[in-house]
């Protein structure tokens, strides 16, 4: 029965799906596969036992038959020698006395119960025999009896039987008493139950037959459409020119239908067989896939997250994998709590991350209800660089780890987060103090001495405050704003806190898209440089040219080195700013007369980078100016963070050839130790000393005085930068600084100024005499 088309898919489907559907149809297919070799392998062993079964009885039946056919001969053969011995019956045939021969005949034909019994004379006459026989078939009796064959099947006309024949001598030869039975189908039948098996024999001459069913073996052939075992085994003949066979035929088709019941019956426990199995497998199945079943919906549960044991109710696999299962559960709830912490936390100090904290700023911001206010605090720590370039990592790690702790103490029911590096945020309820109180009090708390590995660090910080709601509406607006009020706290100066203004973010705009624009004015050549001559009093001349780089802008026009430079140096932008600057400083002074020197700024940024050797390399090498032409101008600054650093890259660009000067010296950072440590070429006076030489009393004087002192010990020239009036010269030049810089005499100028201006005689720098 075929299954309707929409049926069958869903049943392969449910097989596909269903791991106690597969096991079923697994096994019940099993059984079925091995019931049907059992019974094929049932049906060739009874196949090939019936047919050995048949051949041998074939085998057997014909020996039988020769027995039989070799005693009726013998009986025959008796009876005939008997009567042939007869000396009656041989006067008779003596003297041709044909009335007495076929009594003879007749009666022991009748006693003996023949079918034949007749004379054959030598003559070839024939008396007794029962029926019509033609001359050329007496004359063919003859020729047999002459040539000695006595025995055999005798065939006359269409009959065929079994004869006999003794000579009847007197004494010699006078003729033959033949007796037989006929061939026919009774005596073929009566021959036929000597047999165990159904056979039909026949006697057919041998010409009729193939080769091989001449052979004597029982050859199989298909007659009518039937299996046939035939075999033909030789029997006696009269006529030797016609050789006589009994053949053997049984059918094995019908052989094997007799077993053909048991087949069914084999089948139909076969039947019976899958169904029970099929039935057994289902249950089993059904046993082992429920555990099975189970695991995988607790599977489901733990993809969603909930992590649902398994009751372990065997001992066998399914038992172990339950408890297994139970286990991964457990080990992958713990994983992933800790992965979310992690994802959450600070790994160092456990705080909140950023993460976490915007979690926390959505969920504050969608609360409603609350009267108390709330505040975003930003914060870092003041010169941490400095603890882990000086002190190690290791102390601060330690640092931010004491500084976490503090703020959890400080906060006490806010919330409090680590955002990265030295940056922390507080969310703090408005209490009883306000958040200007709260800001005082978190600066005050983070500058608290403290031991760290046995360091004493005094730590400071910078805050800024943005109010949840005032100042954002959602956290990545206040974590924004928090965190410019931040930069403008330690713009103003480290130590203080600023609240989020809404000119902050217009500023952070502008100052986003001058860094935009920045980056196009580097690659379009919006740049350039300006020169500011040095003179020397003591040859009154110009001696050296530094350097100013000016942007001008396609749409703003000239923008102030004061607004880009440090855009540039927190932008990380200065570093190929300043490689143009060299390598433009350079190429323009290679012009220059040989005398006159340029002097180029270099940033703190800059010289922390350690390509900058590299860059004044190839600089040099590509405008062919000398080494000692170059004047790289730094700050006292730099000696700030690391001041063995500095004087290691120093002593680096000494060698190369170029003289050092020393900016800005005397704005408070300087220290004699680093003067001495690396013999500078120039120390260059700040303005602010300058200045306060008309109107600061005589303790601007006196300290231009000592630096200049110090400055001839030390075989270094002094330039005295932004003299404006010739009272300012007048008083440089009576202290002893040995180069002047400023308005009075030049302000910044083009290069082609400054062709003109090196071309300018002598006489023209009278002001500048003493």
């Amino acid at each position: 029965m075929r299954l309707p088309r929409p049926l069958l898919p869903r049943l392969l489907a449910l097989v596909r799906a269903s791991l106690s559907a597969k096991l079923t149809l697994f096994y019940s297919a099993l059984f079925a596969v091995a019931m049907g070799l059992i019974l094929m392998g049932a049906n060739a062993g009874i196949s090939r036992y019936a047919e050995h079964m048949i051949r041998s009885e074939m085998t057997a039946s014909a020996k039988v038959f020769d027995r039989v056919a070799a005693m009726r001969y013998a009986q025959l053969g008796d009876a005939s020698t008997v009567l042939a011995a007869d000396f009656g019956f041989r006067s008779a045939v003596a003297t041709d006395d044909a009335p007495t021969i076929g009594s003879a005949l007749e009666s022991l034909r009748s006693r003996l119960n023949l079918d034949q019994a007749f004379f054959v004379g030598v003559d070839g006459a024939v008396v007794g025999y029962r029926g019509a026989l033609s001359t050329n078939e007496a004359d063919e009796l003859l020729a047999a009896l002459e040539n000695g064959r006595t025995r055999g099947v005798l065939r006359i006309g269409a009959r065929q039987f079994n004869a006999a024949a003794s000579a009847v001598k007197a004494p010699v030869t006078i003729g033959w008493v033949v007796f037989g039975n006929e061939l026919d189908a009774g005596e073929m039948a009566r021959l036929a139950k000597l047999s165990s098996i159904d056979l039909a024999p026949r006697i057919v001459p041998a010409a009729t037959l193939t080769a091989a069913q001449r052979s004597g073996n029982a050859i199989e052939q298909d007659v009518g459409g039937t299996r046939m075992l035939v075999q033909a085994s030789p029997i006696a003949s009269f006529r030797a020119g016609e050789p006589q066979m009994l053949l053997l035929q049984h059918s094995v088709t019908r052989a094997l239908a007799d077993y053909r019941p048991m087949l069914w019956l084999l089948l139909g426990c076969g039947i019976v067989g899958v169904g029970l199995a099929g039935a057994g497998s289902f249950l089993l199945a059904r046993r082992i896939t429920r555990p099975i079943i189970a695991l995988k919906a607790a599977a489901k549960l733990a993809a969603k997250g909930d992590y649902t044991q398994v009751d372990v109710t065997t001992r066998d696999e399914i038992g172990a994998l339950a408890a297994s299962f139970n286990r991964m559960v457990d080990d992958i709830g713990a994983r992933e709590r800790q992965i979310t912490h992690m994802a959450l936390h600070d790994g160092l100090t456990g705080l909140a991350n950023r993460v976490l904290l915007r979690e926390y700023l959505g969920n504050a911001l969608a609360r409603d209800g609350t009267n108390r206010r709330q505040a975003l605090f930003y914060l870092d720590l003041d010169q941490f660089k400095v603890v882990n370039d000086t002190l190690g990592h290791p102390t601060g790690d330690a640092l931010l780890c004491d500084t976490a702790r503090r703020l959890t103490d400080f906060a006490g029911d806010g919330f409090v987060a680590r955002l990265g590096g030295d940056e922390f945020a507080l969310v703090l309820f408005e209490d009883h103090r306000t958040f200007d109180r709260m800001a005082h009090e978190l600066i005050r708390v983070v500058a608290e001495p403290c031991i760290v590995n046995g360091h004493r660090i005094v730590p400071g910080t910078s805050v800024g405050i943005a109010i949840l709601g005032d100042d954002g509406s959602d956290p990545v607006m206040l974590a924004r704003n928090a965190d410019l009020a931040l930069y403008r706290a330690k713009h103003d100066g480290r130590g203080g806190y600023r609240f989020f203004e809404a000119a902050m973010d217009a500023e952070a705009r502008k100052r986003r898209q001058m860094e935009l624009d920045l980056h196009d004015a580097i690659a379009e050549g919006q740049l350039s440089l300006m020169f500011q001559p040095l003179f020397d009093l003591a040859e009154t001349r110009v001696s050296a040219f530094e350097a100013l780089l000016r942007w001008n802008h396609p749409t703003r026009g000239l923008v102030s080195p004061v607004d880009f430079i440090p855009l540039a140096e927190d932008t990380g932008l200065i570093v190929p700013i300043g490689e143009w600057v060299i390598r433009e400083a350079c190429r323009t002074a290679r012009n220059w007369p040989d005398d006159v020197r340029i002097a180029v700024n270099v940033s703190p940024v800059q010289f922390r980078n350690p390509g900058l050797s590299t860059v004044i390399l190839q600089a040099l090498s590509e405008s062919g100016l000398p080494p000692q032409r170059l004047e790289l101008e730094i700050t006292e600054s730099l000696f700030i963070d690391n001041p063995e650093a500095t004087l290691a890259s120093l002593h680096s660009l000494r060698a190369l050839g170029v003289r050092v000067a020393l900016d800005d010296f005397g704005t408070g950072y300087s220290s004699l130790s680093y003067l001495r440590a690396f013999p500078f070429d120039k120390i260059k006076i700040d303005r602010s000393f300058i200045i306060d030489l008309l109107n600061g009393g005589g303790s601007a004087t006196a300290i231009i005085k000592s630096i200049t002192t110090l400055a001839e010990a030390l075989g270094m020239e002094t330039t005295a930068e932004g003299v404006e009036n010739s009272d300012q010269l007048d008083i440089l030049r009576e202290q002893g600084c040995s180069h002047i810089q400023g308005y009075y005499f030049s302000k910044p100028i083009s290069n082609t100024e400054v062709h003109r201006m090196l071309h300018t005689s002598q006489d023209d720098f009278t002001r500048l005499r003493a």
